[in-house]
């Protein structure tokens, strides 16, 4: 048995897998975000930790047996974030999130400071990578700063409480903006022009290795591998939440990706091979698995634009709005507004963290249905944008796509997206969880699992093939998001 848990922005999940890929357990538990100032997004670590231990009574009631039968545990998080602590382990401040925008200027300096940025971590700098988050707090709180004795990410400061141990994986570590990303180690060069050292950094493991060992006490107090004798219960190196949601769905092959439909948008595919475009503000990144990396495009405003429009326009639930959305004839979708998603700033393509939101085109025509067709619409022109900026040699053709994340309950959204991508898109059965059943079959690999056995794909609920209707239209309002952006960025404030 395997746990796997994946803590994301909104929700800690834990998941139970059983070595036949049963889906023995799930529990949950919410988290909040704290917006002090504006561009700010914050989270107290202390929050997850209550989280994790919300899950684990939760699965302690339900799935007492499974628990004692737990042999290795797997960590999935939100990247990007910085959780600061001082010599005695203690936390400084609450953690910065991926989606904090407060960085901009810090990234310019960095950027400056290190010409070569882009070839060394395969990414530009934006205010959602740690490196300038660390930046701006030396600038903005010194004596933070100061004191700070280490970094870590969110699921990293998870294991850290779990097992004493300081450990990150090459998929996180590579989101921060200190990681040699070709080379899958830290570069000094980049800590060097933050103000840190090795020092600062955990050591380094691939996320299908054993990074540490649950304590003692804690695997008492919850039951966890309890059974069969063992004495010990493994912790995986575990991987960012895009990273573990492709192993999750088996897709960790070259060529094979997926878009999810969360908080954020994601367009992802896995590659053999470190394929930076940083010019377009495409991320590359390392993958879960030894010898493997992937390119992601990030858009910071997907299925939190839905819910935000939800709310603002006073309909039910997201279910709602995407029902009204659907309800709009494919022949009135031409004199529908057009809706920027960029309520958060934005990263692929354009890495502008001072874009924002806007409903263009509004007349007394429209009503309910035709905004929320707009913000639907809108947010995957943002995804094409993104799915754009993908960059694949001819020896590695794109191969697969799923769609995975809350989105993907809706199959309309998903036909949607298929059309306007002009690619299939893949439903597979449990995608909704990715992260943590990623983060599970670490653990599992581990745990001496072999990648053919633990990585496989999930049945096929349905295959989403892009229509060639209405194809022009989707191509021209396309035209017209883009040009809009266009004539705006400057405007913005």
């Amino acid at each position: 048995m395997y746990l796997g848990l994946d803590l994301g922005t909104s929700e800690l999940k834990a998941l139970l897998l059983a070595d036949d890929h049963r889906i023995v357990g799930v529990a949950r538990a919410p988290l909040t975000v704290e917006r002090p100032r504006p561009l700010w997004s914050e989270q107290a670590p202390q929050q997850w930790w209550q989280a994790l231990e919300e899950v684990m009574r939760a699965l302690g009631k339900s799935h007492p047996e499974e628990l004692a039968a737990v042999r290795a545990i797997g960590l999935s998080g939100q990247m990007h974030g910085a959780t600061l602590l001082d010599a005695a382990g203690e936390v400084l401040r609450p953690a910065i999130l991926w989606n904090d925008g407060r960085s901009a200027a810090q990234c310019e300096a960095l950027t400056r400071a290190v010409p070569r940025l882009g070839d060394i971590a395969g990414n530009l700098a934006m205010p959602g990578f740690t490196a300038p988050k660390l930046m701006w707090v030396r600038e903005h709180e010194p004596q933070v700063f100061a004191r700070t004795a280490r970094v870590l990410l969110p699921k990293d400061w998870l294991r850290f409480m779990l097992s004493g141990e300081a450990v990150s994986e090459m998929s996180d570590a590579a989101g921060t903006l200190w990681l040699d990303v070709g080379a899958r180690d830290w570069s000094d060069e980049l800590l060097a022009a933050t103000g840190l050292t090795r020092a600062h950094m955990p050591r380094l493991v691939e996320g299908s290795e054993v990074s540490a060992r649950l304590k003692p006490e804690l695997a008492a107090r919850w039951g966890l591998g309890t059974g069969q004798g063992q004495s010990e219960v493994l912790i995986a190196g575990g991987a960012g939440d895009n990273a573990a949601s492709a192993v999750g769905m088996g897709l960790v092959e070259p060529g094979q990706g997926f878009v999810s439909l969360g908080t954020s948008g994601v367009v992802f595919v896995s590659t053999d091979r470190f394929l930076p475009n940083p010019a377009q503000a495409m991320h590359a990144f390392c993958h879960a698995l030894p010898g493997r990396w992937h390119q992601m495009s990030v858009m910071l405003s997907a299925a939190s634009a839905v819910s935000w429009a939800a709310k603002t326009f006073r309909f039910a639930d997201e279910s709602a709005l995407l029902e009204a959305a659907a309800s709009v004839a494919a022949d009135q979708r031409a004199r529908c507004p057009l809706f920027l998603p960029y309520l958060s700033g934005e990263r692929s393509p354009h890495n502008n963290a001072n874009a924002q939101g806007v409903l263009f085109g509004l007349t007394h025509a429209h009503g309910p249905a035709e905004i929320a067709y707009a913000v639907v619409e809108g947010v995957s022109f943002g995804l094409r944008d993104g799915f754009d900026t993908l960059r694949l040699p001819a020896d590695m053709p794109l191969r697969e796509v799923a769609l995975v994340g809350g989105g993907a309950r809706s199959v309309w959204w998903g036909q949607l997206l298929a059309d306007i991508f002009g690619v299939p898109l893949t439903l597979y059965a449990g995608s909704e969880t990715g992260g943590a059943l990623g983060a599970a079959r670490l653990a599992w690999l581990a745990d001496g699992g072999a990648v053919a056995e633990v990585c496989t794909l999930p049945p096929v609920k349905q295959a989403l093939v892009p229509s060639r209707d209405g194809a022009e239209g989707h191509k021209a309002r396309h035209a017209r998001f883009q040009a809009l952006y266009a004539a705006l960025k400057d405007q913005f404030y």
